[in-house]
């Protein structure tokens, strides 16, 4: 599966409401991370609207650095993760849930379902899958 087309699904189950960011996120490298589907939920669970419903941190974000740490073995996570961040915020215009979805002309700066395809995009550009 290209990066692009786990992006996609992520960004589709994000859409469709059946996953929080960073659950969507985890489910588009589900066949990378050795980690069955209950156990997903559960790690997923507290970091809607931004952890917590906080707010704060892209949930997006976390479940790519998430990912990361699994894909990786956690070999590297803290320099990779610093490269996530950095591209979804160039894609994104922000890492933080709320100004993410801070109205703009009308429309919130970036669209949850974009920010999962961005966070899984980005983690693609920064490790080899």
């Amino acid at each position: 599966m290209t990066i692009q087309e786990r992006a996609t699904k992520g960004a589709e189950l994000k859409a469709s409401g059946s996953c929080n960011c960073t659950l969507s996120v985890l489910k588009a490298f589900e066949d990378k991370l050795n980690i069955d589907e209950k156990t997903l939920v559960r790690t997923a669970a507290g970091f809607a609207a931004g952890m917590g419903g906080l707010e704060g941190t892209c949930g997006a974000i976390i479940g790519a650095v998430i990912a990361a740490g699994f894909i990786t073995d956690g070999q590297g996570t803290p320099r990779i993760s610093k490269s996530i961040v950095s591209k979804f915020k160039e894609k994104s215009g922000a890492t933080i849930c709320r100004d993410l979805k801070n109205m703009i002309n009308g429309r919130p700066l970036c669209e949850c379902s974009q920010c999962v395809y961005n966070a899984i995009e980005s983690l693609g550009e920064c490790i080899e899958l």
